[in-house]
C-alpha cells in the first residue's frame, strides 16, 4: 500500500529545517552574545566609559550550515585590560577618578559574563526554537 502525502511530509520537513538553520538560528545566537555581553557589561571596569562604549552588538556569520557570532570591544586597550590581573583592585587612580578595578569590576570579565550566563543558555536556546 503506497504512503500518501509523503511529498507534503518532505516538503514541510525541509522547509522547517531552513527555518531552524537560518533565522531562528541566527536569533537564537544572537540572544545569547547579547545577554553575555550584557553580563559582561556589569563587570567592565570603567574609567573614562571608552572601554565599554566601545563594546559592539553581536555579529553574526552564517557559512557552512553552521551560525557563529562574535562580540567585544573595539578600544585599542581592550585586550590589556581584560587580561590584566586585576591586583591594583581598590586603589586610587592616579588621575583621581575613584579606584583602579570599580568593585563590580572583574578581570577578564568578557569571559566571566559568558561564564555566568552559562547556565542560562539552554533555557534562551530552548525558548528560540520553541517559538521559531
Amino acid at each position: 500500500m503506497p504512503v500518501r502525502g509523503i511529498e507534503r511530509v518532505r516538503a514541510n520537513y525541509r522547509r522547517t529545517v531552513q527555518k531552524i538553520a537560518r533565522p531562528v538560528s541566527e536569533g537564537a545566537v544572537y540572544a545569547v552574545l547579547s545577554q553575555g555581553r550584557a553580563m559582561a557589561d556589569t563587570m567592565t571596569p570603567i574609567d573614562t566609559s571608552n572601554l565599554i562604549n566601545s563594546g559592539y552588538a553581536p555579529q553574526i556569520t552564517v557559512a557552512r550550515g553552521k551560525v557563529t557570532g562574535t562580540v567585544g570591544y573595539t578600544a585599542s586597550y581592550a585586550f590589556a585590560v581584560h587580561e590584566a590581573s586585576g591586583t591594583l583592585k581598590g586603589q586610587s587612580r592616579l588621575s583621581g577618578r575613584g579606584d583602579y578595578w570599580d568593585p563590580n569590576a572583574q578581570p577578564r570579565f568578557l569571559v566571566e559574563g559568558f561564564d555566568q550566563l552559562k547556565s542560562s543558555v539552554p533555557a534562551i536556546l530552548k525558548a528560540y526554537y520553541r517559538a521559531g
